[in-house]
């Protein structure tokens, strides 16, 4: 079983992350990056799987249901998200009006909701932990959608933006449900390091950790470099993740009370 990967696009502009099978097969998830040129066109169907479009940078058109919306993304650590989730058999398209990249997050689910379009508006970045453990684990977290925003949902997608040097994913912490972190950084040079239980990965962009449940998974960024980071969850029948879960690992929750 592999926990970290390095991705990079093959000669069709794709990049594969995890899929159902292979050595991530343990997420459970189908995801993937893809890098389209202006004016490029893709379209995709599921017929047994649930679909999020995340927009990473760029300038696009999504079209689904006869519908048809813009979105503009400078980049992660500029501009907030867009992402077009659908339930099975819902055909979209994306044009891209400039050269841009988008994540494709899928996993199987034979529920059928409404599409929604989440725009930066409804996932707002918030600050956690500001100022604790030394103020060393400043970082901003947007959900884009979870169990409470949809029920009917096998998946949780979300953002975080380490400021420079911080830790996120602090306290170490676990849940029983997989989880699938995407990095990027603000320079090309940048780096950071990211835990899965006792082993240690260096990020960088385009990395990602393919973190099975139960483990414990906090990141770091390197000082000078910002850090972010695609959240990508897949619930476990009949335990999904929710927000009000507290995993934090016991052997750390002394700092809650401690001072620096």
């Amino acid at each position: 079983m592999k926990v970290f990967g390095y991705g990079k696009f093959n000669e069709n502009g794709e990049m594969p992350l995890v899929s159902y099978e292979g050595e991530y097969a343990h997420m459970n998830m189908d995801i993937r990056v893809y890098a389209m040129k202006k004016y490029q066109i893709r379209s995709f169907e599921k017929p047994e799987e649930e679909m999020a479009v995340l927009l990473l940078s760029g300038d696009i058109t999504y079209q689904w249901e006869g519908k048809s919306e813009n979105a503009h993304r400078k980049d992660v650590f500029t501009d907030g998200p867009y992402a077009l989730h659908v339930s099975k058999d819902t055909p979209v398209s994306v044009m891209a009006l400039s050269d841009c990249e988008i994540l494709v997050q899928c996993t199987k689910n034979e529920r059928v909701f409404a599409s929604r379009l989440y725009t930066p508006a409804d996932a707002p970045w918030k600050y956690s932990c500001k100022g604790l453990y030394g103020n060393t684990a400043n970082r901003r977290v947007n959900t884009i959608f979870d169990h409470d925003i949809c029920p009917e949902s096998n998946m949780v997608l979300g953002e975080v933006l380490n400021d420079r040097g911080n830790w996120s994913g602090y306290l170490p912490h676990r849940h029983p449900q997989p989880e699938c972190y995407f990095f990027k950084f603000d320079r090309p040079e940048g780096f950071g390091a990211s835990f899965v239980g006792d082993d240690v990965f260096k990020s960088v962009n385009n990395s990602f950790s393919a973190i099975p449940g139960g483990r414990l998974h906090p990141q770091s960024a390197a000082p000078g470099y910002q850090m972010y980071t695609c959240w990508m969850i897949r619930h476990i029948d009949g335990n999904p993740w929710l927000q009000t879960d507290r995993c934090e690992d016991e052997a750390f929750t002394w700092m809650h009370d401690a001072k620096f």
